[in-house]
């Protein structure tokens, strides 16, 4: 009988290393070419949260129009500020700070929500994250409707040059430069999938940190300019720089809010935001990309 040595015998193709960039990008762009699952199944979970409501994704509008309202109408008298402008930078940030607490708040538990058909459907781990964040531009667009209402209310006072109590610069008001929204949420959508990429990965192998941004998120909110107006600090600074001011300057959600919300209120813009935001875009998406390179593979086994 004839023996063939284990030296001659061809070896074994070697398996390929998973963790790489090239898995990482593949994974993002599987997902896209994948979006009419995860469209889908974005327009599956609005339905199936109103599907016994009369009104239905309607009361995602009125609860944001009441919230508000009210609010608006408390801080206007508290910071002496007048409602016709106040109104509306309120309304415009809560419908911004909403979509950027649901992207945070639900993106750390992205993976852990949909631990079935991570173990059962065949498909990259970022389609769950673009499915949330479908979910959130859903309800996004929805709370649009209470903008237009408040525009339209007070459209005399927003079209003309104004300025807000603790104002150095006067806004021009809402002119074509209101386009500049849309590129504006683009990049905060672009964003919010790395944050939900980046915070569902590390928040499925180590289960504390939901929790805890879930309660530091409420002392975010407070410290973000949403029912106060950042020029109010200038009244405590004689328009100087001072630490105060850097309580807003620091807070990086404002620099993703203020991109959005100045030029759907015709404010005066500095562009030093686009240059925050554009900063953190690039840095957050490293770090997602990184963390998805080498533990994509192991989401899987952790939910």
């Amino acid at each position: 009988m004839q023996h063939t040595s284990t030296v001659d015998r061809p070896a074994a193709p070697l398996a390929p290393d998973s963790r790489t960039f090239a898995r990482a990008f593949g994974d993002v762009r599987d997902a896209w070419r994948q979006r009419e699952l995860w469209g889908h199944l974005g327009w599956q979970d609005i339905k199936q949260r109103y599907r016994r409501s009369v009104i239905g994704p309607l009361w995602i509008t009125i609860s944001m129009g009441t919230t508000a309202l009210a609010l608006g109408l408390l801080y206007s008298q508290l910071l002496g500020q007048e409602l016709s402008t106040f109104l509306p930078y309120v309304t415009v940030g809560f419908i911004v700070w909403n979509l950027i607490l649901g992207v945070v708040t639900e993106g750390t538990e992205v993976f852990i929500a949909n631990e079935g058909l991570i173990k059962h459907l065949p498909a990259p781990v970022t389609v769950h994250v673009l499915r949330m964040v479908w979910r959130q531009v859903l309800f996004f667009a929805h709370n649009l409707a209470v903008y237009v209402v408040v525009l339209i209310v007070f459209f005399p006072a927003l079209t003309e040059p104004y300025k807000m109590e603790g104002d150095t610069v006067t806004h021009p008001g809402i002119t074509w430069t209101v386009v500049l929204a849309l590129p504006a949420f683009v990049l905060l959508v672009v964003n919010a999938v790395w944050v939900a990429l980046l915070f569902g990965i590390i928040s499925t192998r180590f289960r504390d940190i939901p929790p805890v941004i879930h309660s530091f998120i409420q002392l975010v909110f407070f410290m973000t300019p949403i029912v106060w107006h950042v020029g109010v600090l200038n009244k405590f600074t004689d328009g100087e720089a001072s630490w105060k001011i850097l309580i807003a300057e620091f807070n990086p959600i404002f620099h993703f809010l203020e991109i959005v919300r100045a030029p759907l209120l015709g404010q005066q813009q500095d562009w030093h935001h686009w240059v925050v935001v554009g900063a953190f875009t690039v840095v957050g998406w490293s770090l997602a990309l990184l963390a998805l390179r080498n533990y994509r593979a192991r989401v899987s086994y952790w939910v």
